[in-house]
Protein backbone atom coordinates (compact mmCIF):
# COMPACT_ATOMS: atom_id res chain seq x y z
CA UNK A 1 0.00 0.00 0.00
CA UNK A 2 1.17 3.46 -0.63
CA UNK A 3 2.36 5.60 2.10
CA UNK A 4 -1.12 8.00 1.51
CA UNK A 5 -3.23 4.84 1.81
CA UNK A 6 -1.92 3.97 5.23
CA UNK A 7 -1.98 7.69 6.54
CA UNK A 8 -5.72 7.92 5.87
CA UNK A 9 -6.28 4.75 6.89
CA UNK A 10 -5.18 5.76 10.39
CA UNK A 11 -6.29 9.54 10.47
CA UNK A 12 -10.32 9.19 10.15
CA UNK A 13 -10.43 13.25 10.64
CA UNK A 14 -8.02 13.79 7.70
CA UNK A 15 -9.65 10.91 5.48
CA UNK A 16 -13.11 13.15 6.19
CA UNK A 17 -11.59 16.33 5.21
CA UNK A 18 -9.88 15.15 2.16
CA UNK A 19 -13.13 13.62 1.03
CA UNK A 20 -15.34 16.50 1.39
CA UNK A 21 -12.62 18.41 -0.60
CA UNK A 22 -12.59 15.15 -3.59
CA UNK A 23 -16.50 16.20 -3.11
CA UNK A 24 -16.05 19.76 -3.95
CA UNK A 25 -13.26 18.99 -7.25
CA UNK A 26 -15.52 16.08 -8.60
CA UNK A 27 -18.43 18.50 -8.64
CA UNK A 28 -16.78 21.12 -10.69
CA UNK A 29 -18.21 21.96 -14.68
CA UNK A 30 -14.58 21.13 -16.06
CA UNK A 31 -14.34 17.71 -14.10
CA UNK A 32 -18.07 16.01 -14.92
CA UNK A 33 -17.43 17.61 -18.45
CA UNK A 34 -14.19 15.60 -18.52
CA UNK A 35 -15.56 12.17 -16.70
CA UNK A 36 -19.07 12.46 -19.55
CA UNK A 37 -16.45 12.16 -22.30
CA UNK A 38 -14.14 9.69 -21.16
CA UNK A 39 -17.17 7.44 -20.43
CA UNK A 40 -18.29 8.39 -23.91
CA UNK A 41 -14.80 7.44 -25.80
CA UNK A 42 -15.19 3.96 -23.25
CA UNK A 43 -18.73 3.49 -24.74
CA UNK A 44 -17.39 3.68 -28.40
CA UNK A 45 -14.78 1.62 -27.82
CA UNK A 46 -16.08 -0.72 -26.72
CA UNK A 47 -19.14 -0.85 -28.98
CA UNK A 48 -16.18 -1.06 -31.99
CA UNK A 49 -14.52 -4.54 -30.29
CA UNK A 50 -11.59 -2.46 -28.80
CA UNK A 51 -10.22 -4.02 -25.84
CA UNK A 52 -10.30 -1.05 -22.81
CA UNK A 53 -9.96 -3.37 -19.76
CA UNK A 54 -7.33 -1.87 -17.30
CA UNK A 55 -7.15 1.01 -19.37
CA UNK A 56 -8.20 4.96 -18.56
CA UNK A 57 -9.02 7.57 -21.48
CA UNK A 58 -6.38 9.96 -20.97
CA UNK A 59 -6.94 13.39 -22.20
CA UNK A 60 -3.50 13.97 -22.58
CA UNK A 61 -2.51 12.07 -25.03
CA UNK A 62 -6.50 11.00 -26.55
CA UNK A 63 -5.78 8.03 -26.28
CA UNK A 64 -6.30 4.77 -23.84
CA UNK A 65 -3.55 4.32 -21.90
CA UNK A 66 -2.74 1.58 -18.41
CA UNK A 67 -4.51 2.93 -15.71
CA UNK A 68 -1.64 3.20 -13.61
CA UNK A 69 0.45 5.20 -15.81
CA UNK A 70 -2.49 7.63 -16.49
CA UNK A 71 -3.58 8.14 -12.44
CA UNK A 72 0.34 7.79 -11.55
CA UNK A 73 1.41 10.77 -13.83
CA UNK A 74 2.32 14.04 -12.17
CA UNK A 75 0.75 16.78 -13.18
CA UNK A 76 -2.79 18.22 -13.22
CA UNK A 77 -4.30 17.98 -9.69
CA UNK A 78 -0.84 17.31 -8.22
CA UNK A 79 -1.68 13.90 -8.20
Amino acid sequence: MGHSTLYYQKNPDARKKKAKLDKKINARKEQIQKRVESNRKRREAKKNGKNVNGKDYDHATNSFVYIAANRGRRGEGNR
